[in-house]
């Protein structure tokens, strides 16, 4: 079974300095590339010398050294990402040279940390992956379904009625699709028909 993830529930930040450089990390969520994009202008500082980030939904990812060494600041920032469990998370992190320059493994220690401990101390939710189920039953097990469904967490989005029954159109947790459909049929005496959805 895949390691649950995370996202944010409200924009986070951190600051560190790390030889006299100032580096803000701020992380927030998103749910698309464009929502990235968009946020990417708001969070930056024209007048910083560097607004590196990464940001990742699902399995698109995107990172940027903004004039920093290749692989030292982007790729550290997506990899903290990756490493906290997160998901549908940008990563932006502004940095203001201090004088001292810290080398490539500095500047992978200092994104890669300034990153990580901000998206440890933000606030999180799980992600939670949701399917949809449509089914058909008798009208006299329409109370026993309802009880199933109420027993799995499932939530009606859809009812209609015909001379056979109901038509039930349910959404809830995708781990839970099987047991739903083992209580439906038990509840029901096996009278219940699922429907195969687009």
């Amino acid at each position: 079974m895949a390691a649950l993830l995370h996202t944010l529930t409200t924009p986070a930040a951190h600051v560190i300095e790390v030889k006299h450089s100032r580096f803000l990390a701020q992380a927030l969520p998103i749910d698309s590339a464009d929502a990235a994009q968009a946020a990417l202008v708001t969070l930056s500082d024209p007048a910083a010398t560097h607004n590196c980030w990464a940001w990742r939904v699902g399995d698109q990812y995107r990172s940027n050294d903004d004039g920093e060494p290749a692989g030292t600041a982007g790729r550290p920032i997506l990899a903290a990402i990756d490493g906290q469990g997160c998901d549908q998370v940008l990563v932006v992190i502004t940095r203001w040279y201090g004088g001292i320059k810290l080398g490539a493994g500095g500047l992978v220690r200092a994104y890669g940390g300034a990153a990580a401990e901000c998206l440890r101390r933000a606030d999180k939710r799980p992600l939670i992956a949701y399917a949809e189920l449509e089914f058909a039953c008798p009208f006299a097990h329409l109370g026993d379904a309802h009880a199933a469904l109420n027993a799995a967490g499932a939530s009606k989005s859809a009812e209609s009625f015909d001379a056979d029954g109901v038509k039930l159109r349910v959404r809830l947790p995708a781990d839970r699709v099987d047991d739903l459909k083992t209580r439906l049929r038990d509840a029901t005496r096996d009278r219940v028909r699922f429907a195969a959805l687009g």
